[in-house]
């Protein structure tokens, strides 16, 4: 049937009617008279700004009824180019004789028929505005029902980045990067503002009466949009969509549905559907597109509550298009299509789902594309009864006779991520879908500022619908200035987060993790436990559930949960050239690496491939806006780890970083760890460093393996060892100032070192 090929067309190419509607909406509604009935019939031209209901109506109940647009329309009478105008709302008021006609046709209820001859008649809202800048789609510029040209890709990429930072400004390094991803010319200053100047004269004319006209104006850092929200289609959106989720707290659904059914008829296609795929892949941009995802997800599950799944359909199998691996949209649009008797269509979508995360990613889909399968293939329509039921992402904990919002407590992802694939890929271990290959508890370790929390809160974002009744996070301070949690009291955070009644929290320790145990199980929950101290910290949070799944990460080995618990051990290394360039790339921006690309390698060797030092080294890059050789320069110094630190923020240093872990380790290993700066090669044995300390070869053997589970030295091979480039450094300072009341003048090194 066509509403089959409709809903589960593949991602890689729309279905042909799709690809005629994409080429409808850049050359405007058919002008020739329609011999269908509809010549009076009001047209709009502009598509996507001001739509009424009727057309994804009408098309929603001819694909309930299987009929194609060529048999629905020749049943009612009407052309086939008229019906196919009326479904993408290019009439903006059909005849009530057509609609009579196509309701008899489809088999409508009174009721439906009369909710269209309403909509119908009252049409569009009158105070919806006409936005000018449109940006939900391919760029656009009106004046009016008039589009303006832009011609110009310069012009159009300006113009595109300025709406996406509206209401906020775009900084100058933005716009360069956006301009010129290759690198800038030598003119691009004097450039940038000629094309400010070009898109003013754009805008002039392109004012609402009852507002001043936009226009773009100059701030401390760059350029800003000055328009109100209701000439910016994507503000438009934005009002709408927090009105819906801000309704939603009430208990009735149709507002909710109507806020948001209002807020996606802005979109045509994804963000600056043409533009290039920097300013594609822009934050702003790829957050609006988060955005429209979150509303689509609640306007299915509005849809399915008021027994509205046909309209949601189309909105759904939409955006499963653009978003094929989204477990969400298609739990949905599989409860939608079987809500409208397309069984075998819902079980299409599920299969093509199952067998594209198995090609691409190697898993199944998670429990809650599972659950929507076993309801259609258990013929049980979506209960209407609970918001919740379809939506991993606004599940409840029922705890006791009051629900409480499930806990999502992951902090924001680190921008700019790379690498680590392989380290993703066992963490994935975690929601395999066969229960013999899943594991449910691994732990991240490596050096100060390798990137563990990262990784680890970048997995879980990414993976966060695999665990449908929430995510715990916590920093248990093992290396902190400041004192490390105790078990009981991270128990009595995540119990309040479950909703347990804090007076009657358990004061036990034992108590609380067997009420922790309890209330996890037959829960599928992530618990992320950041910056451990050692085993002993961890094991009562760790549930007993098969359903959760728990990362820890650390700066020690916790050799103790690998063997005892049967965890997964991730062991994270520093970043190979390309990584720490693409890392830099991202803070400093592409074109500058690229105009600076031996520069660019000599500063991640300078920082030793350690994302916390390429981190800071950008940051500065940018704050002083230099040159990237230049701050190599200052980098080759004596005094690097001095410059590898943010003012004004002291936990953003690389020494601060090393000294949190250098400061736990007891008085001999750390004398050791200052002996090992002062060799001249990079890699030594275990003899060396007996010679070094003066002990006994068992005696530094011991003393460099607590090094090695501090991650402050490497294991490279049986007996030999390696230290890395800022490690090293950082040893070699704190033996040249005395640190410690053992001092290094007791040992002598030779000239000729150790054995490289």
């Amino acid at each position: 049937m066509s509403h089959t090929t409709s809903a589960t067309r593949d991602p890689q190419g729309g279905p042909r009617e799709k690809q005629g509607e994409r080429q409808g909406e850049e050359q405007g509604p058919d002008q020739g008279g329609e011999q269908g009935g509809e010549q009076g019939g009001e047209q709009g031209g502009e598509q996507g700004a001001e739509q009424n209901a009727v057309g994804p109506r009408i098309q929603s109940f001819r694909r309930r009824a299987g009929l194609s647009q060529e048999a629905a329309a020749a049943r009612a009478g009407i052309s086939t180019r008229a019906l196919r105008d009326i479904e993408r709302d290019r009439v903006r008021r059909p005849r009530p004789r057509t609609l009579r006609g196509l309701a008899e046709t489809l088999g409508l209820s009174g009721e439906e028929l009369a909710d269209l001859l309403t909509s119908a008649r009252t049409g569009p809202p009158r105070d919806a505005g006409r936005p000018r800048l449109l940006i939900l789609g391919p760029l656009a510029l009106q004046r009016g029902r008039t589009r303006v040209q832009i011609s110009s890709p310069m012009l159009r990429r300006l113009l595109g980045l300025l709406a996406l930072k509206h209401p906020g400004p775009a900084t100058q390094q933005e716009i360069t990067d956006i301009l010129w991803p290759s690198g800038p010319p030598h003119s691009h200053q004097s450039l940038i503002h000629t094309y400010v100047s070009q898109v003013r004269r754009l805008l002039e004319p392109c004012g609402l009466r009852a507002d001043p006209p936009p226009t773009v104006v100059r701030t401390p850092t760059g350029y800003r949009l000055e328009a109100s929200r209701s000439q910016i289609d994507l503000g438009y959106f934005d009002e709408l969509l927090a009105q819906g989720e801000r309704l939603r707290r009430t208990s009735d659904p149709a507002p909710v549905y109507e806020s948001l059914t209002q807020a996606l008829r802005w979109w045509r296609g994804p963000v600056l559907a043409d533009a290039d795929p920097v300013l594609r892949r822009h934050p702003a941009s790829v957050a609006a597109d988060e955005r429209r995802v979150r509303a689509v997800l609640l306007h299915a599950d509005m849809a399915l509550l008021l027994r509205r799944s046909g309209e949601a359909v189309p909105v759904l199998a939409d955006l499963v298009n653009i978003e094929p691996l989204h477990e969400g949209l298609h739990a949905r649009l599989i409860l939608a299509l079987a809500a409208c008797g397309e069984q075998a269509a819902a079980l299409d979508v599920f299969s093509r789902l199952r067998d594209r995360l198995d090609e691409e990613l190697g898993i199944e889909p998670g429990p809650e594309v599972r659950e929507a399968h076993l309801r259609v293939l258990r013929r049980q329509l979506p209960r209407a009864q609970r918001l919740d039921d379809s939506a991993a992402s606004d599940r409840t904990v029922t705890t006791g006779p009051t629900p409480v919002p499930a806990p999502a407590q992951l902090p924001a992802a680190a921008d700019n991520y790379v690498g680590r694939r392989s380290q993703t890929q066992i963490l994935d271990a975690l929601v395999a879908s066969d229960p013999a290959r899943r594991s449910h508890l691994a732990v991240v370790v490596g050096a100060p500022g390798v990137g563990k929390t990262a990784l680890a809160t970048h997995w879980a974002h990414a993976r966060r619908e695999h665990f449908a009744d929430g995510q715990l996070f916590i920093d248990l301070r093992g290396h902190s200035r400041l004192p490390a949690l105790r078990p009981g009291d991270v128990l009595a955070q995540f119990l309040r987060a479950l909703g347990a009644p804090p007076h009657e929290l358990p004061e036990d320790e034992d108590e609380a993790a067997a009420l922790y145990r309890t209330l996890l199980a037959d829960r599928r929950l992530l618990i992320v436990l950041d910056n451990a101290r050692d085993a002993e910290q961890v094991r009562p949070l760790i549930p007993g559930a098969r359903g959760c799944a728990v990362v820890i990460t650390s700066r020690s080995e916790l050799s103790g949960l690998v063997s005892s618990d049967g965890a997964r051990r991730i062991a994270l290394d520093v970043l190979d050239p390309d990584e720490a360039c693409r890392l830099l790339s991202g803070i400093v921006g592409a074109c500058h690496v690229a105009a600076e690309r031996e520069a660019a390698r000599r500063l991640v060797a300078l920082c030793g491939g350690l994302p916390l030092a390429i981190r800071i080294a950008g940051a500065n890059l940018v704050a002083r806006n230099a040159r990237i050789a230049d701050h190599c320069a200052e980098l080759a110094g004596e005094d690097v780890l001095g410059r590898l630190h943010i003012e004004g923020d002291r936990g953003s240093a690389v020494r601060s970083a090393f000294d949190l872990s250098y400061r736990v380790l007891p008085a001999g290993v750390r004398r050791m760890f200052r002996l090992l700066g002062l060799l001249p090669g990079q890699e030594f044995t275990v003899d060396d460093a007996a010679a070094l300390a003066d002990v006994t070869p068992a005696a530094a053997a011991g003393l460099l393996t607590g090094l090695a589970d501090a991650h402050l030295v490497r294991q490279r091979a049986v007996g030999r060892f390696g230290l890395d480039v800022l490690l090293r450094s950082y040893a070699r300072e704190l033996a040249r100032s005395g640190d410690g009341q053992d001092n290094c003048s007791g040992s002598s090194v030779s000239s000729a070192g150790p054995r490289a």
